[in-house]
Parts: C-alpha cells; sequence; structure tokens
C-alpha cells in the first residue's frame, strides 16, 4: 500500500557486473526521477545527482564495486532509497540486505541495519575489509558445532566484530550428518515431510535462538548485524521470515525473499552435486537439502497463523519477547 500522493512507487537495482547497475523504478505519474548515490542509506549524497530520467530505468556504470551502493531517487519532491539486494563479497553466495520491502502500514524497511547470509568460513581478506567499511558489528552463527568446527566463520581479528553461537539443528541433525547417513545407505528419514518438519520444528524447538536476533535489532546503538547457517536459505530463511512479518511484510513477499536463495545459490548446485555423486550419493535424494523448497516457508506462514495468530504473537508467546521488544524494532528498522 503506498502512501497518499507518494510518486515514487516502487523500485530495484539489478547488479548488471562488478562495475555496473540498472535502477528501475515505478511512479504514480509521468515524472522526471532524480537518482542520487551514496556509501550507506544516511550518507546519501543528493548535492550531485547522478542520473536523471524519466524512462523508469537508468544504468550507471564505473562504480567500485569493492563498497556498497545505495541509490536515493526523488520525484516531486518524494524520496525512495534502493539498493542491490546481495551484497557483493568473494567468499559467499547469499549475503543480502533485508531491506526495502514495504510493509502494510506504507512504510519500508531500512536498507544497511539487517543481512542475512550463508557460511563466512571463505571469506576473503577483501570481504573483511568490506565487512568493517559497512559497519557490521555482529554475527548470529545458527549452524551447529559440529558445521562450525568443520567450517569456522572468519571474521576480522580484534573483536570488532562480534560472534554469537545459536546452534539449531534443522531436523534431528545437521547436512554433514544427513551426508555420513546416506553414505552408509540409511536414508529412511528423508520422507517428502521431512523438509517441512525441520522448518517446524526450528519454530518450536529454537524460538529463543530468533528472540535474541530480535533483541539486538531493537538495540539501535547496536550498529548492523547479519544473521547466517550454512546455505543461508533454512534455519536462515526462518529467521528473516519472523522478523519481516513480524514488521508488518505481506506473506507474498516474505515467500519471494526466501525463494531468492534459488537464485543466488544456482551456480553452486552443479559443484555440490558432483561432490555429492563423488561421495556415492544419488544428489536428487538430497535437492530438497540444497535447494530453498517454497512449500516449506508456506508452511512455516501457516503454521504461525494457524497456532499462534501472527509472527508478533509467536515472538510474544513462544520466545518470550515483550512487545515494547518487537516495537522497537520496527521503530529502529522502518522508515
Amino acid at each position: 500500500m503506498s502512501q497518499p500522493g507518494r510518486i515514487l512507487l516502487d523500485a530495484a537495482v539489478q547488479q548488471l557486473d562488478e562495475n555496473s547497475v540498472r535502477i528501475c523504478w515505478e511512479t504514480a505519474c509521468d515524472a522526471d526521477v532524480w537518482v542520487y548515490a551514496g556509501p550507506h542509506p544516511d550518507a546519501i549524497d543528493r548535492s550531485a545527482p547522478v542520473a536523471r530520467s524519466k524512462d523508469g530505468c537508468v544504468e550507471l556504470h564505473g562504480l567500485n564495486f569493492r563498497q556498497r551502493h545505495y541509490f536515493g531517487l526523488e520525484a516531486g519532491g518524494h524520496r525512495l532509497i534502493t539498493a542491490a539486494r546481495r551484497v557483493q563479497l568473494d567468499g559467499t553466495v547469499n549475503f543480502r540486505d533485508m531491506g526495502g520491502y514495504a510493509t502494510a502500514d506504507g512504510r519500508r524497511v531500512k536498507w544497511g541495519r539487517a543481512f542475512r547470509a550463508d557460511g563466512l568460513s571463505r571469506l576473503t581478506d577483501r570481504d573483511l575489509d568490506f565487512l568493517v567499511w559497512m559497519g557490521i558489528r555482529r554475527v548470529y552463527d545458527f549452524r551447529t558445532a559440529s558445521e562450525m568446527a568443520e567450517a569456522p566463520d572468519r571474521l576480522p581479528e580484534g573483536g570488532q566484530i562480534g560472534h554469537i553461537h545459536l546452534p539449531v539443528t534443522h531436523g534431528n541433525f545437521d547436512f554433514a550428518e544427513a551426508v555420513r547417513l546416506l553414505q552408509k545407505g540409511d536414508n529412511a528419514w528423508l520422507t517428502p515431510d521431512f523438509m517441512i518438519n525441520g522448518y517446524i520444528g526450528n519454530l518450536e524447538q529454537f524460538a529463543h535462538c530468533w528472540a535474541a536476533v530480535i533483541r539486538d535489532l531493537a538495540e539501535s546503538r547496536n550498529g548492523p548485524l547479519v544473521f547466517h547457517c550454512t546455505g543461508g536459505k533454512d534455519r536462515t530463511g526462518t529467521c528473516a521470515a519472523l522478523i519481516l512479518l513480524a514488521l508488518g511484510v505481506a506473506e507474498e513477499t516474505v515467500i519471494d525473499d526466501h525463494q531468492l536463495s534459488n537464485i543466488y545459490i544456482a551456480d553452486l548446485l552443479p559443484r555440490l552435486y558432483r561432490r555429492m555423486e563423488r561421495a556415492g550419493i544419488d544428489p536428487d535424494r538430497l535437492f530438497p537439502y540444497l535447494t530453498a523448497p517454497r512449500h516449506c516457508i508456506v508452511a512455516v506462514i501457516d503454521y504461525l497463523m494457524d497456532t499462534y495468530g501472527t509472527a508478533a504473537d509467536y515472538l510474544v508467546e513462544k520466545a518470550g519477547l515483550q512487545p515494547a521488544v518487537i516495537d522497537q524494532m520496527r521503530e529502529n528498522l522502518l522508515e
């Protein structure tokens, strides 16, 4: 729902290559749109537009790809901030900004405050510098102890980015154990409902983990944070869904956000398939484990509505958050 009289309705950024983007927008009427840029949503240089158009899209080239870019659009006195959702790092494929989504009351999730990601064990030195430059203050790690032991997060030395371990077991065991079981020929546990049961189990067994992240988001002085698991899609997807739903983002948008994982991890699947085949495992058996099934996030939303009423009700009743904490998160994350 757009606010009355608003000219700029929506906008999106597509990364064309390392140094180029295409910015497209939707307006309520035919109007010139001025485009400004900056390294942070609060540091957009509005004294020097980088583009002006009424065509609905512009392309910008020659950008410094080692810097995160946010774009301020202006038309008829109205402003809208947008950015590329995926953060371009060498060592991850599913690190993304949760900003920009519209809420039912006409507000939007602020960019640059909350990030979701896959594993951070392969971050390069340049990636570490990038996280520091972005101002990331805390990393919440939902992986199990065995997952962490096999691939520990790589973070800057000196403790400038805090690491908080909140282990969540998706199902009865983690991915590493699932691979070991399949290698032994044990696949009786891999039923059609396995993934859905894992998602629902995440809600019922690990509410304290999601609550910890939301308490942090309610404290504006803590700065930007990122939460992640191994693939950044199931456990991370559950946390992201709860946050977005509690902020008032539409269910279909939350589902679409979950499904973005399938786009970002697509290039990895052939390599994962070859790895499974070398281990003597039929990769098609593990396909749900390697992707973000749409029916799973739909099941999560249905379960929340049927069992608790709303995501906010779940966070109060099951996760033990005070309503004031959820209100404060909204205050910090919405504009």
